[in-house]
C-alpha cells in the first residue's frame, strides 16, 4: 500500500487532534437523558453528587463529554487545574466562584463559563445553598 505526502500529513493531523480514538469511543447516537434516570456517584470528602451524562463523538470525531454536579456549599469539587480539553460549564443553581487564571467571577443561575485549553482553573461553591452546574467537555484529553 503507498502512501502520499497528503495521506501522511492528514494522519498525522488526526492523531495530534486525537481524533484517532474513534477505535475507543463510539459516535453519539440522538438519545433523551432524563434526569431522574442518571446515576448518580457520591464523594463524601467534597460532598459533591455527580451525574455522568454521556461521553463520545459527535459525527464528525470531536469527543463531547457532559456530567452535572451538585456541590455542597463551601466546597470545592478539586484543586484548581489544567487540561488539553475545553470546557463550558452552566449553572442551574446556586453560586460559585470561578478563577480562571487567577482571575475570580462570582455567577449564579443562568450564567455560562467557558475555559480554553491549557488555562489554570477552578471553581467553589461560596454560596449558603447547594450548586448544581452542567460541564460540557470538548476535545480530546491527551494521555
Amino acid at each position: 500500500m503507498e502512501y502520499s505526502r497528503r495521506d501522511l500529513g492528514l494522519l498525522f493531523h488526526a492523531l495530534l487532534t486525537g481524533r484517532a480514538t474513534a477505535a475507543t469511543k463510539q459516535t453519539l447516537p440522538s438519545e433523551c437523558f432524563p434526569y431522574d434516570t442518571l446515576k448518580v456517584k457520591t464523594n463524601a470528602q467534597t460532598h459533591q453528587e455527580t451525574r455522568n451524562v454521556f461521553d463520545g463523538l459527535t459525527h464528525q470525531g470531536w469527543r463531547v463529554d457532559m456530567h452535572i454536579t451538585k456541590l455542597a456549599p463551601g466546597m470545592m469539587p478539586h484543586p484548581p487545574h489544567a487540561h488539553v480539553h475545553e470546557e463550558m460549564m452552566m449553572i442551574k443553581e446556586g453560586t460559585l466562584e470561578v478563577t480562571i487564571l487567577d482571575k475570580s467571577t462570582r455567577i449564579g443561575p443562568g450564567s455560562v463559563v467557558y475555559v480554553h485549553s491549557n488555562e489554570m482553573h477552578g471553581l467553589k461553591n461560596v454560596g449558603e445553598t447547594p450548586a448544581e452546574y452542567f460541564v460540557l467537555a470538548i476535545g480530546q484529553e491527551m494521555t
